[in-house]
């Protein structure tokens, strides 16, 4: 039997791809696998929630990472205060810290996108409207590389000089009812979002508006003094 002796030296890359749509995570495969495949063969793992995913992260028979695409938003997993592709990122820099993180997003928000910079510092960020195959292709050039990748959204808001503040919709809500003197315990009979994920929303609000320990009055009241709250 003749053995190809290029075959003898591919390296194994093992991907996790998160994602709630399986035709992105199709998409994700096939762009993956058509990166220098004289080179590399693949490894892929998939999920399509946060619960699947941890339990693939926190499996002992789960072979370490090397990359992971994650979307930042998708189904959660309460029990174990997964919300969102951030907390799925910290959980496998946890078990998995040599794994290289991309994380993708709808978000087109500064803070939002400052924030993610900040608290995953991802090999990559990639904003969903600057997605194309071609573009994947070069974000995953240059991470396997050893590089960093932002795509061009991301750059074009970290080079503004303009850096307004916006939040999202349930931010919003959130500093809406805590003005109003609703507690933050029954603000989940308002808006269908948990109370452990309307505590972890305050607290980094408060870390975005650098409050160190305030109180929700704190929180209201300097969401006021910069606009985001009338």
């Amino acid at each position: 039997m003749t053995v190809d002796p290029g075959s003898l030296t591919r390296l194994n890359k093992k991907i996790l791809i998160v994602d709630d749509h399986p035709f992105i995570i199709q998409g994700y495969k096939n762009a993956i696998t058509r990166y220098k495949p004289e080179q590399y063969e693949y490894s892929i793992s998939e999920a399509k929630d946060c619960a699947s995913a941890y339990d693939i992260i926190v499996n002992p028979d789960t072979p370490a990472f090397d990359i992971a695409f994650l979307d930042i938003s998708m189904p959660t997993y309460e029990e174990k205060n997964i919300y969102s592709g951030e907390d799925l990122a910290k959980l496998l820099l946890q078990y998995m810290p040599n794994c290289k993180i991309i994380l993708l997003t709808m978000f087109t928000e500064f803070l939002k996108i400052k924030t993610i910079i900040k608290n995953i510092n991802p090999n990559g960020l990639i904003i969903k409207i600057d997605l194309t195959f071609d573009e994947l292709l070069f974000a995953f050039d240059k991470i396997i590389k050893g590089h960093f990748y932002y795509s061009q959204s991301v750059l074009q808001m970290l080079d503004s000089q303009d850096h307004s503040i916006e939040i999202d919709l349930f931010d919003k809500q959130i500093l809406f009812h805590l003005s109003k003197g609703t507690k933050a315990i029954d603000i989940p009979k308002y808006i269908p979002i948990s109370l452990n994920a309307i505590e972890a929303r305050k607290l980094n609000l408060k870390e975005l508006l650098k409050l160190t320990g305030g109180t929700d009055f704190d929180l209201v009241r300097e969401a006021r003094k910069i606009g985001l709250l009338f």
